[in-house]
């Protein structure tokens, strides 16, 4: 969908296409997150597979204005699938499960690993911003497997990855850790009860008028008995493999929902209120909501509006919500330092499509 497009929208989009991520298109080559890892964590747990090029949907207000690529393929998210957890966090806070993000997780959820001394402590809040300080094995990996990591929009670590590091009290030290988030995951499956993509189609996908043209996996050992039901659980990416894989398009249609404050096709999602919770700054990273990036003090992404977040995968993946101007993005596969450089644009082409 590009034709008829005004000149500087086409050439914001070409940018994106003429800049696509490193990673080989085919799984078996130079792709994923894993292979930077220091053994034993330099291993696959769950599946992965090939990925389509340069790929994005962008909506202003409500109103689709572009897609390009191959926005139906369902392509891995990595991290995106963060969001989506606290999506289902948020799932569970409206439905009364959750009624106290800053209560302890062993206070609902008893027996996966939140009730020794140091972890009893750590809140759902603590996990949502990734301040919990978990220590402990989920499904064969280590905390530390992500012990001292490097992330394009944290602070520099003061160590090399996977170097075991003195743990700090809970909620007391920021870092991106993706064996803590899928601890959250596994606390989350334990407080619904239900296999997440199953929570995450009826309360979020169905109701946004998603496709069913996704899937979330897990690792091929994270099998876990519910209620008498063998039950996978699913990571929050696909560091190490698995994951969620959906299309741009349907990416495009959750971001709408977090735009319009929690509502779609005329129904309410999620509370206006959980929305805000996750746009909240953690007091120890400001760059940081609940498992949503934010731009205050344009940080993150000088180029675009301090109102903007986003949530952000490897590879490179982005879902960028902009409330002041209404826009909601989706592009996967660009090559990270190009981003910035690429949204500046969109804001530009944006701006001009609106002037007229």
């Amino acid at each position: 969908m590009q034709h008829d497009l005004p000149d500087q929208l086409k050439k914001a989009i070409q940018f994106s296409i003429d800049h696509e991520s490193a990673w080989d298109r085919h799984a078996d080559g130079k792709f994923g997150v894993h292979v930077n890892d220091p053994p034993p964590w330099n291993t696959l747990r769950g599946p992965i597979h090939d990925r389509g090029p340069v790929s994005g949907a962008v909506a202003v207000d409500g109103r689709l204005l572009a897609t390009w690529g191959e926005p139906d393929r369902a392509d891995l998210t990595f991290s995106i699938a963060k969001t989506y957890l606290a999506l289902l966090a948020g799932v569970a806070h409206d439905r009364g499960l959750l009624p106290d993000p800053d209560e302890p997780v062993c206070a609902r959820v008893r027996g996966i690993g939140f009730d020794d001394a140091h972890n009893a402590s750590i809140t759902w809040t603590h996990l949502l911003q990734q301040t919990s300080e978990w220590q402990g094995h989920c499904f064969g990996l280590s905390d530390q497997a992500d012990h001292y990591r490097a992330v394009t929009f944290g602070e520099p670590p003061d160590g090399r990855k996977g170097d075991l590091r003195p743990l700090r009290q809970p909620g007391t030290y920021w870092e991106y850790n993706d064996v803590r988030i899928n601890q959250l995951s596994l606390a989350l499956l334990h407080l619904f009860a239900r296999p997440l993509p199953d929570v995450f189609r009826e309360a979020i996908m169905r109701p946004v008028g998603a496709s069913e043209n996704w899937r979330w996996v897990g690792y091929h050992d994270a099998w876990v008995e519910i209620c008498g039901q063998r039950v996978q659980s699913v990571p929050g990416g696909s560091h190490w493999g698995g994951g969620m894989s959906v299309s741009a398009n349907d990416q495009l249609k959750v971001a709408q929902m977090l735009l319009d404050d929690g509502l779609a096709n005329g129904r309410r999602v999620l509370s206006s209120q959980w929305i805000a919770r996750m746009r909240t700054p953690c007091a120890l990273a400001p760059y940081y909501g609940y498992l949503v990036w934010l731009n205050a003090a344009q940080r993150v992404f000088p180029s675009v509006p301090e109102s903007s977040y986003f949530g952000v995968g490897a590879g490179s993946s982005f879902m960028w919500i902009e409330p002041g101007r209404k826009i909601a993005l989706i592009v996967r596969w660009l090559d990270s330092q190009f981003a910035d450089a690429f949204f500046g644009k969109m804001v530009a082409a944006i701006d001009a499509v609106c002037a007229r």
